[in-house]
C-alpha cells in the first residue's frame, strides 16, 4: 500500500476514535456522592472536541448547556440547594449518558494522614463489633481513595463512594466515621467523607511541589525521612496522586492525624505542616477549616522526638482557622495506634460543631493551650487559654519544668490558683522559661472544665 493510502487510513482511524469517544467523568462522582450544600460547586469530564453537553440537576430542575474545549474537557458551575436528597444528576453527550442517583446534599470533609487516619474498625478500635453493628447511617457516605503515587499532578484518582452501613463502615478510617456521625447527629443533614490517607507516610508526600520550589530548606530537611517499605517518602507524590484531582471539589474542611514519621525532622515540621495547609487552600481557591490531631505520647527510639512534633502541631495553630485536639488522656505509650477512636472523632466534631458550625453546645473545645508567662522574681505564672475550671487528676500537678539562663530544666513545683499555674524550682532563683509534659511518654494530669488535657509546650518559641 502507498504512503499516502497508510496515512489516510490512519488518520481515518483516529477520526473513528475520536467520535466513539464518550462523555466521562471523574471518579469522584458517582452514585451515592455527597456534594457541599448552599454554594456553587464544579461538575467537570471529558468528551470529544468541541461536543455539546447537557447537564440537568434535580433538586433545582434546572438543565445547563455547554460544549466540551479543544482538549477535549467540560465544566461547569451549578447552584447547590440547602441540604437534602436524594436527588439525580443526568449528563448527555452526543453518544452517550451518564445517570448519577442517590446524590445527598450537605457537608463534605476530606480527611487525610498517616495510618491513625488510616486506621478502620477492622484495624482494631475499642469496642469494635458492636460499633461495626451500629454503623446504619444512610445519610453518611464515604469515599475511599485508592493508594497511588505520581510524579506529576493527576487528572483523576481511583475510588468509589458508598453508604455507611456495618459492612462499608469497618473498613473506612474510624476517626474520620466517628467525627462524621457526631456531626450528622446534631445537624440532621447529610455527611460526605473522603479518606485519602496512607500509613506511615510524611507530611512531605501530602505536600504540593511548589512548597519545595519556594522553600528549598524544607525539601532538604525531606532527606532526614528514613525510608519506609510500606510508603514512597518522595515529596509531592500521594499529593500528586490522591490529592490534586478532587481539588476542584467542593469541600467543607479538611480532618488531618499525621506527624509520627515526621520525627526524624521534627524542627522543619510547623513550619513545612503550615506551607502545606496554606497550599492546599490556595489550590481550593478559599479557606476552609483545618482541624488535626496531636500525635499521642508514645515511646520513640530518640529523646524528645515526639515531643517536638507535638510542639511542632501547637504552634501551627497560628495558621488562621486551624484547631487541635490533644489526646495524651486516650493512649498508651507502647501502642504508637491508641484504639480509643470514638473520643477522637469526638473532638474533632466538637471543633467543627462549635468553630465552623456556630453550635450552641459547650463552648470549651480545647484543652489549655500555653499563652504566656509572667516572671515573679523566682516565681512563674503560666497562663492558659481555654483554662476555664483548671484542675490537676491527683494530688499535684505534675510534669512542669523550668530553667534559668543556662537553659538547664529541673522540675518544679505547680499550684493552680485563679485557673493559671504558679511554677517554682528551688534550683532556680532567677527562672526564664517552663517547659511542660516534655517527654516522649510524658502523659500529665493538668485539664480544664471540659475534661480536656493540656498540650505540652516549651516556651521561648
Amino acid at each position: 500500500m502507498e504512503k499516502k493510502g497508510i496515512i489516510l487510513l490512519i488518520c481515518a482511524g483516529l477520526a473513528v476514535q475520536l467520535s466513539l469517544a464518550k462523555v466521562a467523568l471523574p471518579h469522584i462522582f458517582s452514585d451515592n456522592m455527597v456534594l457541599q450544600r448552599n454554594t456553587d460547586v464544579l461538575l467537570w469530564g471529558w468528551g470529544n472536541p468541541g461536543e455539546e453537553i447537557t447537564v440537568f440537576t434535580s433538586w433545582n430542575g434546572k438543565e445547563y448547556t455547554l460544549k466540551t474545549t479543544v482538549e477535549a474537557k467540560w465544566e461547569i458551575k451549578v447552584e447547590t440547594s440547602e441540604a437534602g436528597g436524594p436527588f439525580s444528576i443526568h449528563i448527555k453527550g452526543n453518544s452517550n449518558e451518564v445517570l448519577l442517583q442517590n446524590v445527598l446534599i450537605g457537608e463534605v470533609w476530606l480527611c487525610s494522614g498517616q495510618s491513625n487516619m488510616e486506621w478502620s474498625a477492622n484495624s482494631g478500635i475499642d469496642n469494635a463489633e458492636e460499633e461495626i453493628q451500629s454503623a446504619n447511617y444512610p445519610n453518611i457516605r464515604f469515599f475511599s481513595v485508592d493508594k497511588r503515587t505520581a510524579e506529576k499532578e493527576q487528572d483523576d484518582l481511583s475510588g468509589t463512594w458508598e453508604v455507611c452501613t456495618p459492612e462499608t463502615m469497618q473498613d473506612f478510617s474510624a476517626v474520620a466515621y466517628f467525627f462524621a456521625r457526631k456531626v450528622q447527629t446534631e445537624l440532621n443533614i447529610p455527611i460526605g467523607l473522603i479518606d485519602a490517607s496512607w500509613g506511615a507516610s510524611s507530611a512531605e508526600v501530602w505536600t504540593p511541589a511548589p512548597v519545595f520550589e519556594a522553600h528549598p530548606e524544607l525539601k532538604q530537611a525531606s532527606t532526614l525521612i528514613e525510608k519506609n517499605p510500606w510508603v514512597s517518602s518522595m515529596p509531592s507524590n500521594l499529593y500528586n496522586a490522591m490529592i490534586y484531582p478532587v481539588t476542584p471539589f467542593s469541600i467543607a474542611g479538611v480532618l488531618w492525624y499525621q506527624g509520627e514519621s515526621n520525627t526524624a525532622n521534627a524542627t522543619t515540621y510547623e513550619a513545612l505542616f503550615s506551607e502545606m495547609i496554606v497550599a492546599w487552600r490556595s489550590k481550593w481557591g478559599y479557606v476552609f477549616p483545618f482541624y488535626y490531631v496531636q500525635i499521642a505520647p508514645y515511646q520513640y527510639g530518640q529523646p524528645e522526638q515526639g515531643v517536638l512534633v507535638r510542639d511542632a502541631q501547637r504552634r501551627a495553630l497560628r495558621v488562621p482557622k486551624t484547631g487541635m485536639v490533644v489526646v495524651s488522656d486516650i493512649c498508651t505509650v507502647e501502642d504508637i495506634h491508641p484504639r480509643n477512636k470514638q473520643d477522637v472523632g469526638f473532638r474533632l466534631a466538637n471543633l467543627a460543631l462549635i468553630q465552623h458550625y456556630k453550635t450552641d453546645g459547650n463552648p470549651l473545645v480545647y484543652g489549655p493551650l500555653f499563652k504566656e508567662l509572667k516572671i515573679y522574681k523566682d516565681k512563674v505564672e503560666v497562663v492558659f487559654d481555654h483554662a476555664t475550671g483548671l484542675y490537676a487528676k491527683g494530688k499535684e500537678v505534675t510534669h512542669f519544668e523550668v530553667s534559668g539562663e543556662d537553659g538547664t530544666y529541673y522540675p518544679a513545683k505547680a499550684v493552680i490558683k485563679d485557673n493559671k499555674v504558679w511554677v517554682s524550682s528551688k534550683k532556680v532563683k532567677h527562672p526564664k522559661n517552663v517547659r511542660f509534659a516534655w517527654g516522649n511518654t510524658a502523659i500529665p494530669n493538668l485539664f480544664n472544665a471540659s475534661g480536656l488535657p493540656a498540650s505540652s509546650f516549651v516556651s521561648g518559641l
